[in-house]
């Protein structure tokens, strides 16, 4: 049985640091068998299962031309040189929707609404026959399909390049027919 201090009835000194020792390398050890193991097969760690996404307005989600798109969309699309395979999304998923990619996803959304930022002075670009309207946001750019009879969005982090955005223009153009430029300040 251990000795107690008579005046303060507190154990020893020398138990409470053996206490402290042990709770620090249980801890310690946690940690260490935490970055051994990793995330593997973990549902709930980011980029592994289903992709939670918001919904936001599509009215045009239904369009025949946001199905023949998303019928054309690749399995994968190369990032860098990194092959990025499409995400499963959560349910209730948002409809005319694609994800590729863990981490920080690319995310392609159909059936959008105008985006208030195409006005007759917006700075489009072109990309393999596919005009686009980009609008920068902190650690990612939105892409707004410009020049087809549907607007979609695609968003994609600054880390990714340029070549999901031109897979995907190369889909595009091959999938639906021009349509003229409509602005919001019309």
């Amino acid at each position: 049985m251990p000795h107690f201090d008579t005046e303060t009835g507190a154990p020893p000194r020398l138990l409470i640091v053996i206490a402290a020792t042990l709770a620090v390398a249980l801890a310690a050890g946690v940690a260490v068998f935490g970055l051994l193991t990793g995330s593997e097969g973990n549902p709930d760690e980011p980029g592994e299962g289903p992709l939670p996404l918001v919904p936001v307005p599509a009215p045009q989600a239904g369009a025949p031309e946001c199905a023949t798109l998303l019928g054309a969309l690749p399995g994968e699309l190369t990032s860098n040189g990194e092959k990025l395979a499409k995400r499963e999304l959560a349910e209730p998923a948002p409809p005319a929707t694609a994800a590729w990619g863990t981490g920080d996803p690319i995310v392609l959304r159909c059936g959008l609404d105008q985006p208030q930022e195409m006005t007759r002075t917006a700075q489009l670009r072109v990309i393999n026959s596919v005009q686009w309207l980009p609008v920068a946001a902190e650690g990612t750019t939105t892409w707004f399909l410009a020049d087809r009879p549907v607007y979609l969005a695609l968003t994609v982090p600054d880390s990714a390049g340029t070549g999901p955005l031109q897979e995907i223009s190369d889909v595009i153009a091959g999938a639906l027919p021009p349509a003229p430029l409509r602005f919001s300040d019309d």
